[in-house]
């Protein structure tokens, strides 16, 4: 049965299922089908598999990119979130991903939609060869500082890893008391595959966190804002007062209350 014998419910299923090989010969048969609609059909597979081909370039671009850096030693990447807002931890992930491989769509998590972030966090877990999480709460970066906080986060998530590290690629810092190599990489979210699964695993994970605090300390919008300063939230702060996961030595601008 050829294409102008199918009808445009059946191509559609074919043109979803079968190889880009495949599809490439069938695309090639539709445009000359008399139907409209099933060469608008062709043109939009022969325009996705195009999308679909520049993004795995661009996946391996990121990986060329930081394979060149750690060279053929083991290596992870690691990557935070929450260093910015005014509740809630930080929290940092670091993965080593395997080399026969590549997720689409793995990217910088904040150009990443909350969905697809969500997607791309379960098939990281499932795909990722070792992976660790670091949290450190309000109350300890209140007493050492955010950014000794986040080091320490790091730290946490790359004593998870389960095979022996050659190097650590990192966002933009160089981790203190770490043995082993590393490469600070300036947007390093959106040039290291690495990273970028990193950022997607810290992202969901804190969002994760906030939506459970948003539940137990309701009228913030944790949900919502996940603890940054939106003008919701610093508004709910100046009538109602800090909740414990509040960062003291953030909120001074806006909260000159009592401390508990």
């Amino acid at each position: 049965m050829d294409g102008k014998q199918k009808s445009v419910a059946a191509i559609t299923q074919e043109l979803q299922n079968c190889s880009e090989e495949a599809l490439i010969a069938l695309c090639s048969n539709l445009r000359t089908d008399p139907r409209k609609s099933v060469q608008l059909l062709a043109e939009k597979a022969m325009k996705r598999l195009e999308k679909e081909k520049k993004e795995l370039e661009r996946v391996q671009g990121m990986i060329d990119f930081e394979r060149e850096i750690a060279g053929s030693t083991i290596y992870c990447g690691i990557d935070e979130a929450g260093r910015g807002p005014l509740a809630g931890p930080v929290v940092a992930a670091a993965v080593i991903m395997p080399r026969d491989g590549k997720i689409p769509y793995v990217n910088d998590s904040k150009q990443v939609s909350e969905k697809k972030r969500e997607q791309l966090y379960e098939q990281i877990l499932k795909e990722a060869v070792s992976y660790g999480v670091g949290i450190v709460d309000a109350k300890r970066i209140d007493e050492i500082n955010i950014l000794q906080a986040t080091y320490e986060a790091m730290r946490e998530a790359v004593s998870q890893l389960t095979l022996p590290l050659g190097h650590v690629l990192a966002d933009a810092v160089r981790i203190p008391k770490l043995t082993v190599a590393q490469t600070p990489i300036i947007k390093g979210d959106a040039k290291c595959y690495s990273i970028a699964a990193a950022s997607i695993i810290a992202k969901v994970t804190r969002d994760r966190i906030m939506r459970e605090y948003d539940r137990i300390y309701p009228g913030y919008g944790f949900s919502d804002n996940k603890g940054y300063g939106s003008a919701a939230h610093i508004e709910t702060l100046k009538k109602k007062g800090p909740v414990p996961i509040h960062r003291r030595t953030f909120i001074s601008a806006f909260w000159q209350g009592e401390q508990d």
